[in-house]
């Protein structure tokens, strides 16, 4: 029987995003000039307010509240009226000396022998229902928020735009686990003031619809266009006026997103955050590796669907367990145990090994923060650092490496496809 199922994701612009993009910066900053930097920090923002606190062991030195309001600046709140802006918020560091009774379970003689940063248990998914291989209507709304952001920044089609924003997504499934049309979206965007809010929700929906979806829609193949028909229900601003946001309407904290950052509801999350986390973090780091895991058999074909979960012990390199489920779409003549030993077989999984694969110890996290950490184009750029006595330096980065289709090979030939 037919069934829907729904996503959601939120703009750089929303409160909790605004003190992932914060935790983040900070990381890459560390990162940036000391990689052996062990660093968890969490960031709270509030009307005219940031909140910083946690443990940092590094030999670096930074300017927080420089970095601080250089991220909020890029996000865009830049205005009196918003309630919190760049050049005028309060910012509070709490951040200290990390635990020597962490960093002895984690820190070893010989590198290879690192533990994991903490117990937990991490996920990893992939399907095939899109070219990213990520759930289909999560891509959707990170692709809505994401075009949207574009708009406010172009103001040239859409003037009265405001950072804050969030949206949301139902695709109808068939039998087969097909989807096969958009049943409803809901976006809610922080915008100006009007002369009447009659005014204000005709020209809002009006501009959503007609500017922003084909937007979007031009990105798809067209097998995916087909599902946006005339019969979707929309939900523009479905409260009415929405003026008063970002942290100003509503307290952000890191890490309050996390299936936002994930797969949006698909798949499975073990609970932990990822931003503000260093990669000796397996919250964050496993997290990556079981996508990149998940990923690549499902691009070799190894099945149409595919979870990964993997457990740690703190202080413990060599992970507690691996497990697999594909959902009954295996494409191979191998049991789900049978497919998680042939993966600690391929992929090395304790703490250093993930790391070193994966490249995590640069300073590539900023990018993470806003609209998914998985799905994303893997690339390389280039990014400046400058450190509080005014030196910089600029460093070639990979982004994403947890996406790179690099192991599809070697799983083919593992699993004889």
């Amino acid at each position: 029987m037919p069934y829907l199922f729904t996503s959601e994701s939120v703009s750089e612009g929303h409160p909790d995003k605004i003190a992932d993009q914060i935790s983040d910066a900070l990381i890459d900053n560390f990162l940036a000039w000391d990689p052996d930097s062990r660093v968890a920090i969490e960031t709270l923002v509030t009307t005219g307010q940031v909140v910083l606190a946690g443990e940092v062991k590094s030999k670096i030195y930074l300017d927080v509240p420089k970095i601080t309001r250089s991220v909020i600046e890029r996000i865009g709140y830049t205005k009196s009226e918003y309630m919190f802006e760049a050049n005028s918020c309060g910012i509070l560091s709490a951040i200290h000396e990390q635990s020597p009774d962490i960093n002895q379970g984690v820190d070893r003689k010989e590198k290879q022998e690192q533990g994991a940063g903490d117990q937990g248990i991490m996920f990893g998914y992939a399907n095939n229902e899109t070219e990213n291989l990520m759930p289909l209507a999560l891509d959707l709304a990170h692709k809505l928020l994401y075009e949207l952001a574009a708009l406010r920044r172009e103001h040239d089609q859409i003037k009265y735009l405001r950072p804050d924003s969030k949206a949301q997504v139902t695709l109808e499934y068939d039998d087969n686990h097909k989807p096969i049309r958009i049943d409803a979206i809901v976006i809610s965007t922080q915008h100006d003031e009007f002369d009447t809010e009659a005014a204000m929700l005709d020209r809002i929906k009006s501009d959503m619809v007609n500017i922003l979806i084909p937007r979007v829609k031009a990105q798809l193949k067209p097998e995916l266009q087909q599902l946006f028909t005339d019969q979707i229900t929309y939900h523009i601003n479905p409260t009415g006026k929405f003026v008063i946001g970002g942290p100003h309407g509503d307290t952000g904290l890191t890490g309050r997103k996390i299936i936002v950052d994930t797969y949006g509801g698909k798949g499975g999350h073990g609970g932990g955050a990822f931003s503000g986390k260093d990669p000796s973090k397996v919250d964050r780091s496993a997290a990556y590796a079981t996508r990149h895991i998940a990923k690549n058999l499902v691009a070799a074909g190894v099945a149409d669907e595919l979870l990964v979960q993997i457990s740690y012990a703190i202080g413990v390199k060599d992970p507690i367990g691996i497990y697999v489920n594909t959902y009954g779409t295996s494409n191979v003549g191998l049991s789900d145990g049978e497919i998680a030993r042939k993966i600690q077989e391929l992929f090395d999984m304790t703490p250093y090994g993930i790391e070193t694969r994966l490249k995590l110890r640069n300073p590539i996290y900023s990018e993470t923060a806003a609209y998914g950490h998985m799905g994303r184009e893997p690339r390389t750029v280039t990014k400046t650092f400058e450190n509080s006595n005014g030196e910089i330096t600029s460093l070639d980065v990979e982004l994403f490496t947890w996406e790179k289709l690099d192991y599809v090979d070697r799983v083919k030939a593992a699993f004889g496809l």
